[in-house]
């Protein structure tokens, strides 16, 4: 191969990835962009707690349902036009969302949205294990922080916006600007391509991709029960102001950004058996030390802990579908990304069933269980 060809697949490579870190970081900015509406979309319906759960709920049904015509629609057009279409959609939908009054227009209106969110997940999870199969190199971890630093400055631009008197409609608009911007930047590097063809639409998980699509389970669990439950237990068991209890999961996130953004050199170095053994065990430790220690800062601290354990669990995960055989890709990471999706919805509402028949430091003495299965069932992802 000659200096002049070696240039241009080095340069085909590197757009490659950036490509993938920019819909990473899309997803980010979107799904964030949301959470800051909620209470407006609330107030504006009029909507009590029990039904904005239920709307919430639709959110991440339509996700779960759209993951397996992602795969399906990759596999056989390629990445590319399913991230664009659906990062389209998604921006067409949020406007939407900041403005809605009709109850009926806005449930349309939320589960099309987590269609469409589920759709750009999976397709963007796909060509992230296209591309670092064909790098021979740890990308995943970088990929899943850029998703990581794109929640945190969606939400924190959108907020800024809404407090310094932007109506929500041009707020999410200036969302949307961004957006298309970087969809932009990123669309001629996107893969013309997905997986392999062959499966069925729809395949129930088996051998070890229903044990991955197990693990994620709990690590998405673990994220849902942080984000719905740490803030709860700081106020009622650690005696901190509710104007300040969002330090739990802000502790837990900053973790597991830093940890998934120095993440691949870490898999790198130490394998993916390993990150997952030590994540795990790291995890269950900080959850134990924000149960067995009085004072909110040692809470904080085990937050923290549990994020930077869980930080790159998921990243080795997807690698390891993408590298299994059993079943193929375009069944196989739809299916592993909606067990995890389940268990964001599952797993809060799981937490806070057992807290109602015991106590919240029982319910959450139960994830530390299951965060040391993940470790000891490390070694079965090795192929």
């Amino acid at each position: 191969m000659n200096a002049g060809a070696e240039f241009a697949g080095a340069r085909a490579q590197y757009g490659e990835r950036l490509s993938t870190r920019i819909a990473f970081l899309i997803a980010g900015l979107l799904m964030s962009a949301w959470a800051p509406l909620v209470p407006l979309v609330k107030q504006r319906v009029g909507l009590d707690d029990g039904s904005l759960g239920l709307l919430l709920l639709g959110l991440g049904g339509g996700s779960i349902v759209a993951m397996p015509f992602a795969g399906y629609l990759t596999a056989h057009y390629g990445c590319r036009p399913v991230i664009i279409c659906a990062t389209i959609a998604l921006c067409a939908v949020l406007p939407i969302l900041s403005t809605v009054i009709w109850l009926p227009g806005l449930v349309i209106a939320v589960i099309f949205f987590g269609a469409s969110m589920g759709m750009l997940d999976c397709a963007m999870n796909i060509q992230s294990v296209i591309v670092e199969k064909n790098s021979g190199q740890a990308l995943q971890s970088g990929f899943h922080g850029l998703y990581s630093v794109g929640g945190i400055l969606g939400a924190g631009a959108m907020t800024a916006l809404l407090s310094v008197g932007f109506d929500p409609l041009i707020a999410t608009l200036c969302m949307v600007a961004v957006v298309l911007g970087a969809l932009y930047k990123a669309a001629p590097a996107l893969l013309v391509y997905g997986t392999e063809r062959g499966g069925p639409l729809f395949a129930i998980p088996r051998g070890i991709v229903l044990l991955l699509g197990m693990l994620c389970f709990i690590i998405f669990m673990t994220e849902g029960v942080m984000l719905d439950w740490s803030a709860v237990f700081l106020v009622s068991h650690r005696g901190l102001d509710p104007s300040i209890a969002g330090l739990g999961y802000a502790s837990f996130a900053a973790a597991m950004t830093v940890g998934r953004l120095t993440g691949d050199a870490i898999v790198s170095r130490l394998g993916g058996v390993r990150v997952i053994a030590l994540g795990g065990l790291c995890a269950a430790a900080g959850m134990a030390v924000s149960l067995a220690f009085d004072g909110w800062p040692a809470s904080l601290v085990g937050y923290a802990l549990v994020g930077a354990g869980c930080s790159n669990i998921v990243p080795v995960l997807f690698t390891a579908v993408g590298r299994q055989q059993r079943m193929p890709q375009a069944v196989a990471i739809p299916a592993v990304i909606s067990m995890g999706y389940a268990g964001i919805l599952l797993g809060p509402v799981v937490i806070g069933a057992v807290a109602h028949l015991s106590s919240l430091s029982v319910a959450l003495s139960g994830v530390i269980v299951l965060l040391v299965f993940v470790s000891a069932t490390a070694r079965s992802i090795r192929q």
